[in-house]
């Protein structure tokens, strides 16, 4: 593959990024190409020791969407990284995916068990109203009990929710640099 095929299949790869983004990475291999041309080889050469437009897309994709949950910690955006991580591969699709979902799930059955909880009192109160004869009041204390509960849970579920995205970038920066085999750098 030559310069211009490389480069054209690397754009369209990198349709997802900004055009100033992608023009600014296309220069870098405009560059690349530059450099291996004044070391006598052919466009050929450089395009194969270059690897694959589509996978080098994949990486400068997954890196950009971490990057952006870094400084931007939406849902969209946590979303957006995980699918460009496991994007690089099969294998990310149980080392990600995987504990992404048994993590997710544990925090929504905590943030459900917590809201739950806090929901109880106006619930016993509706019951009640629903059904005169049925009030008790050890119903609304133990309501209330729960509700003081809930509030603690839900207190200590946002701390949770906000630790586990902080360590799910992480994790996403390590499994990104394991695949682009920049951890043997790093160490």
């Amino acid at each position: 593959m030559n310069k211009e095929q490389f480069l054209k299949q690397l754009a369209i790869s990198l349709d997802k990024l900004s055009k100033q983004e992608i023009q600014e990475i296309l220069k870098d291999y405009e560059e690349h190409f530059a450099f291996g041309l004044e070391e006598g080889k052919t466009e050929e050469e450089i395009s194969a020791s270059l690897g694959s437009p589509q996978q080098i897309a994949k990486e400068i994709k997954a890196t950009y969407y971490i990057e952006k949950v870094e400084n931007n910690r939406t849902v969209g955006n946590v979303m957006r990284a995980i699918w460009a991580a496991i994007g690089l591969g099969f294998f990310n699709l149980i080392i990600v995916l995987g504990p992404f979902i048994a993590i997710a799930s544990l925090i929504f059955s905590g943030w459900i068990a917590g809201i739950s909880f806090i929901l109880s009192p106006p619930l016993v109160i509706i019951s009640a109203i629903l059904q005169l004869d049925s009030f008790e009041l050890f119903e609304l204390f133990a309501s209330l009990a729960l509700c003081g509960l809930g509030i603690f849970i839900c207190r200590g579920m946002r701390n949770v929710t906000r630790l586990s995205i902080n360590g799910l970038v992480r994790y996403l920066n390590f499994n990104v640099s394991l695949v682009k085999g920049g951890l043997k750098n790093n160490e």
